[in-house]
């Protein structure tokens, strides 16, 4: 069995100058809405599916952003249910969860990492 994760393919989203300090964007990549948010305060980038698991609407890049004991998240602007930017969880205590994406900055370009499968289609 190969337990070796595989490294995702890098995908150029825009210009770092693009995004507000200390909030949220959508990007569409290979047809997924992808949250990005710049977290300009920590020096810190995330990336999310911009889809809230809750209502199902495509809200997410327009939450508040903030920190939870450290914990960098994203408050649902429908119903206020915040996720981890981290990891997706859901940590105002309900089981819900959102896919989150590696994301990284280069030469003041913004790449989000796609798995490889995602890409195809």
């Amino acid at each position: 069995m190969n337990t070796t994760a595989k490294e995702p393919v890098w995908i150029p989203v825009s210009t770092v100058s693009e995004f507000p300090e200390d909030g949220g964007v959508c990007a569409k990549v290979y047809g997924e809405q992808i949250a990005i948010f710049h977290f300009s305060s920590r020096n810190e980038w995330f990336a999310c599916e911009n889809k809230c698991p809750h209502t199902g609407d495509m809200v997410l890049s327009r939450g508040m952003i903030g920190d939870a004991q450290g914990e960098p998240k994203v408050a649902c602007p429908m119903h206020k249910k915040s996720f981890s930017l981290r990891t997706g969880a859901c940590i105002s205590g309900e089981e819900y969860s959102i896919k989150t994406y590696p994301i990284h900055i280069e030469d003041g370009t913004v790449y989000i990492g796609i798995e490889s499968s995602e890409t195809q289609g």
